[in-house]
């Protein structure tokens, strides 16, 4: 494992990449927004190609940062309506990034800040005091990031947050798969099969905020409890079957036929969001459906709705969350 500069900011902050290698498969992983900048994993051919769409420098990020391509995503990741929430009697503002509703933190969220680096055994944590009041969020939140990688090639990511009051916390990951090779001119990945563990998911309404219904899959096009082709038009958050667990439990699989490359995903939270990536346009390098994301979550709009798992992280707490990503050949 090693880290290299990778660039800097606008204002001189330099940014670095940390490279973790382990059991055949390569990943890199950036100090800022604690991108996913690529993860590489051989196929049935041997050849080790990478599956993660990302770009080749820092600007590419700076340029383009409305897919998150790669990024940690918080201090509230998915949406929340309106913009805004209640808590403890108090009421809540945030940026409407994602009109009329707030979106993956905010204007400024975790995916765009510069985050401390430190060596753990195969693996790097990274860590940013997120203040008070920060994109409208209450509480001083301490965090702490974790990607490690195991013998076989497994990447870890585990996240731990304290906070000196009370606030709402919901933390992810937001690379995109593609496994047949995620460089432009590979092919989409509508044509992978996935299969996820939900015979439930959350119905949105015409801005893509939950409407509190958890609706049955079964015979719409949201089913995937069989695997089957990806296909497009999706960006849903699913009920998992296992709701929330104390240690990670695989909840979904995407394979790609052609290559033979599997990733399986587990996960201790009790939602998915699959976004099929339909809106890339120019002048991004990578058409509508070149990736996947699945990313593991509480589910949106929970700060306002009660019946939903509650992000509520108080004084005394410890918010933790834990996915693994697992790579192998079929």
């Amino acid at each position: 494992m090693r880290s290299e500069l990778f660039g800097a900011l606008p204002d001189g902050t330099p940014v670095h990449r940390w490279i973790l290698e382990r059991g055949g498969v390569r990943v890199r992983v950036l100090t800022y927004g604690g991108i996913i900048q690529s993860a590489e994993v051989p196929g049935r051919s041997g050849r080790r190609d990478p599956v993660s769409l990302g770009f080749d420098d820092l600007q590419g990020y700076l340029d383009h940062p409305g897919p998150y391509f790669g990024a940690l995503v918080g201090r509230y990741a998915n949406r929340i309506a309106g913009g805004e929430f209640p808590l403890d009697g108090r009421t809540y503002s945030l940026a409407r990034n994602n009109e009329p509703n707030a979106l993956h933190g905010g204007a400024a969220g975790f995916d765009k800040r510069v985050w401390e680096a430190t060596e753990i055994e195969h693996g790097v944590r990274l860590s940013r005091v997120s203040p008070d009041g920060e994109e409208g969020y209450p509480g001083r939140l301490a965090l702490s990031v974790t990607y490690a990688l195991s013998e076989a090639g497994e990447l870890r990511i585990a996240y731990e947050a304290t906070t000196d009051a009370p606030t709402v916390v919901n933390l992810t990951n937001h690379t995109y798969w593609n496994l047949a090779g995620a460089v432009p001119g590979s092919g989409g990945a509508g044509g992978q099969e996935l299969r996820i563990d939900a015979a439930r998911m959350t119905p949105t309404d015409e801005t893509q905020i939950p409407t509190g219904v958890h609706a049955d899959v079964d015979g719409t096009r949201f089913d995937f409890r069989a695997a089957r082709k990806v296909g497009g038009g999706i960006d849903h958050n699913y009920v998992l079957d296992k709701g929330i667990t104390e240690r990670p439990v695989e909840v979904a699989e995407l394979s790609d036929p052609a290559s033979g490359r599997v990733l399986t995903v587990a996960t201790t939270e009790p939602g998915i969001q699959l976004y099929t990536g339909d809106h890339f346009a120019r002048p991004l390098p990578f058409a509508p459906g070149d990736g996947v994301a699945l990313e593991t979550q509480h589910f949106p709009d929970s700060p306002n709705r009660p019946e939903f798992p509650s992000t509520v992280l108080r004084p005394g707490g410890v918010y933790r969350s834990e996915t693994v990503y697992g790579f192998s050949v079929r």
